[in-house]
C-alpha cells in the first residue's frame, strides 16, 4: 500500500500516477485510464483528469494508493 499525501485540494488522476511512477509518461496513465485499468474508491474510473481528493482510494495493478 502506498501513502500518497496531498499538499493541495486535489490532483488529477493521471498525474497521480505519473506523480507515483507508476507510469512511464502522462500519455501512458491517460491510455490506462482510457483502457479501464484504474479504480477509484471500488469503481471503474475512466475520467483522466478525475479529481483525486484527500481520503479516495485508487487501485492501479494491485498496487492500492491512499490519499492522505
Amino acid at each position: 500500500m502506498i501513502q500518497f499525501e496531498l499538499n493541495e485540494e486535489y490532483i488529477e488522476l493521471y498525474k497521480l500516477l505519473k506523480a507515483l511512477n507508476l507510469v512511464a509518461t502522462g500519455g501512458h496513465g491517460k491510455l490506462e485510464i482510457e483502457n479501464g485499468e484504474v479504480n477509484l474508491n471500488g469503481s471503474v474510473e475512466y475520467r483522466k483528469r478525475a479529481k483525486i481528493r484527500r481520503g479516495d482510494r485508487v487501485e492501479y495493478f494491485g498496487q492500492i494508493i491512499d490519499i492522505v
